[in-house]
């Protein structure tokens, strides 16, 4: 059975009316890399040629300040965005983006993962932060997040992500049960309790900025292990011929979600797309694409089995997660990212 039929869209909603063909177009913007080509593939192509408006895509970095800029000047002209979950929170504090209207989307707010952390999106999967590898090199690689800390079982340098500092990761390798990391981060010894655990691998770090370097940095031999979000490994794995291991232990897990920037003249096109790009179906048409998580509960099981292995929220993967703090790092990301650039410079 059909998306469309499945999601209850009738003929009229998306079916092109004249001034669909005379050239209605909407300009959605994502994260770009493969990512990006599979939802060209699996989503906006389909979408528009049920609908008969034209899909323009563009690309970010998942910074907000250019959304901010469209919305105070009133030029917007990106129309829907995929965004981070902690994105989304702050732009719907700031009344940046739009308040969903579930009844217009015409879908049922309960079957969406984590659909109450914010009344402005609507969530499009998960994605994860994981520790990766090259098995080829490391057969016998890391098990649990202390591994990473540990030089002389693993030496090497490891890699990690420059713009978030993984304070997370730090204080469960210093001995702190995942239930409780934020309990702990919230507290001004806490934050120096990670920050010590990091100075133990420091000066054995690279730091990379974008998804495309921790692939790279393992393939070229660089670190013997790095973090990296799962889309990246999967593609380096399928369509680079890689063999990388993903260590689950203490995963990261973080939603993304579907945003409509507050003052598009598209509002009525955005909803459309939202309704027809947050289906099952089209979720799981992502899901077994690029290995990235669903946020529609009912996609799981429409995920080719084998697949699942490479799911970051499929219920194998969920017994020592991190699901990550949005509210944290809404209110304390500004002060975590100023701490870090300081102790990075030291």
């Amino acid at each position: 059975m059909s998306a469309l039929a499945v999601i209850g869209l009738t003929t009229g909603m998306l079916a092109p009316t004249n001034a669909t063909l005379a050239g209605d177009q909407l300009t959605v913007t994502g994260g770009g890399g493969s990512f990006q080509k599979a939802l060209r593939k699996v989503i906006f192509d389909p979408f528009s040629k049920a609908s008969g408006i034209n899909i323009t895509d563009t690309e970010y970095d998942y910074g907000l300040a250019k959304i901010r800029a469209m919305v105070e000047t009133k030029t917007v002209s990106w129309d829907v965005v995929y965004a981070s979950e902690r994105g989304t929170r702050e732009l719907c504090t700031e009344g940046i983006i739009e308040a969903i209207d579930w009844k217009r989307l015409g879908l049922d707010r309960d079957k969406y993962e984590g659909a109450n952390y914010t009344d402005c999106g609507v969530p499009a999967g998960d994605a994860a932060t994981v520790v990766i590898y090259d098995r080829d090199k490391l057969p016998n690689g890391p098990k649990t997040i202390d591994d990473f800390f540990d030089l002389k079982k693993f030496p090497g340098k490891r890699g990690l992500y420059k713009v978030n500092p993984p304070l997370e990761w730090a204080l469960i390798a210093d001995g702190v049960p995942v239930k409780d990391v934020y309990k702990v981060l919230r507290t001004p010894d806490g934050v120096d309790r990670a920050f010590k655990k990091l100075d133990t691998i420091k000066k054995d770090t690279i730091w990379w900025t974008t998804g495309a370097q921790p692939p790279q940095l393992l393939a070229d031999g660089q670190v013997v292990m790095t973090d990296a979000w799962t889309t990246r490994v999967y593609d380096a794995n399928k369509n680079s011929g890689k063999h990388f291991g993903i260590m689950w232990d203490a995963a990261v897990l973080s939603g993304n979600a579907w945003v409509i920037p507050k003052g598009t003249p598209r509002l009525e096109e955005a909803y459309k797309f939202i309704t027809f790009a947050a289906s099952p179906q089209e979720q799981a048409g992502m899901a077994n694409a690029t290995g990235t998580g669903v946020g529609n509960k009912d996609a799981i099981a429409l995920i080719d089995p084998a697949m699942l292995p490479d799911i970051p929220n499929a219920p194998e993967h969920m017994g020592n997660v991190v699901r990550s703090d949005s509210t944290f790092w809404s209110e304390k990301g500004d002060e975590m990212r100023q701490r870090f650039t300081v102790w990075l410079a030291k």
